[in-house]
């Protein structure tokens, strides 16, 4: 088995925890960030050898290329990046606050560009590399309740299929990962929801608000999910899309068919908005 270096944003928690573990438990090198000191301590006293550990808020543009330039000058060739980090906002759109919504695309579309954009260099002088962007179901398919997490994830999507075809002759691959709903932690250490509004009570965005008190059943199983995350990132070339998670894939091609049937009986009218030649 070939052991690789590996950097990981936001490995306290959810996928990059599963993700760190797997991989150091395997022998692979892992860089990975947390916002909180103490939050990945057990991980640097198991594996002090081969995890590095790294201080990161990625709303903190500064501090994002730092951390990157840290890892890289302390581990020299990093295999694999990984743009981890993030958190769920829920609820109506009217229902945030400025503040809300600034911080939410900062940390799950600006925090991921960051990171990949501070380790591009380092790749393409390596001669090549993985970058790996943990995106979600909600990446493809919309649902009320959730626009502010899909405007990250949608976002992100876009940024990451067109850096795919820029960084391909430097031998950098990209994938794009989008598991369903997952039995992580996520709603009890990453999920906000908003403090809603009487005019949205019983309207189809209302329905994220069961979240503060029922749990939510979901089929997928964390560690199944990041070892097919690490799996991918032998394939080559790389796969630009994971779907991960029976649900997943219903509402992934659900939606694409959906918009295909919105989009096809267009043809003609789309056509008659060209030029005359």
């Amino acid at each position: 088995m070939t052991t690789r270096t590996w950097f990981i944003t936001g490995v306290n928690s959810g996928f990059g925890r599963e993700l760190a573990e797997q991989l150091l438990a395997r022998g692979d090198r892992v860089a990975g960030t947390v916002r909180r000191e103490g939050s990945a301590d057990d991980l640097r006293a198991e594996y002090d050898d081969c995890f590095w550990l790294g201080y990161l808020d990625v709303t903190d543009p500064k501090q994002v290329r730092e951390v990157v330039d840290a890892a890289f000058a302390a581990l020299g060739r990093i295999d694999v990046v990984v743009a981890n980090a993030g958190y769920g906002l829920f609820g109506a759109a009217e229902e945030f606050t400025d503040e809300q919504v600034e911080h939410q695309i900062a940390t799950n579309l600006l925090g991921s560009i960051r990171t990949v954009r501070a380790a591009l260099p380092h790749l393409r002088a390596q001669g090549g590399g993985r970058l790996i962007q943990l995106s979600s179901v909600a990446g493809l398919a919309a649902h009320p309740g959730a626009s502010l997490y899909h405007a990250g994830k949608w976002g992100v999507e876009g940024f990451m299929e067109a850096l795919a075809s820029e960084v391909a002759p430097f031998g950098i691959g990209v994938t794009i990962v989008e598991p369903g709903g997952a039995r992580t932690s996520f709603t009890s250490s990453s999920l906000r929801l908003s403090d809603p509004l009487p005019a949205y009570e019983g309207t189809p965005a209302a329905m994220v608000q069961a979240f503060r008190n029922t749990p939510v059943p979901v089929p997928g199983d964390p560690a199944k999910i990041a070892a097919r995350v690490i799996e991918s990132a032998a394939t080559e070339p790389a796969p630009l899309r994971l779907v991960l998670g029976s649900d997943s894939y219903q509402a992934v091609t659900a939606a694409l068919r959906n918009r295909l049937a919105q989009v096809e009986p267009q043809q003609e009218t789309a056509a008659r908005t060209d030029a005359d030649s």
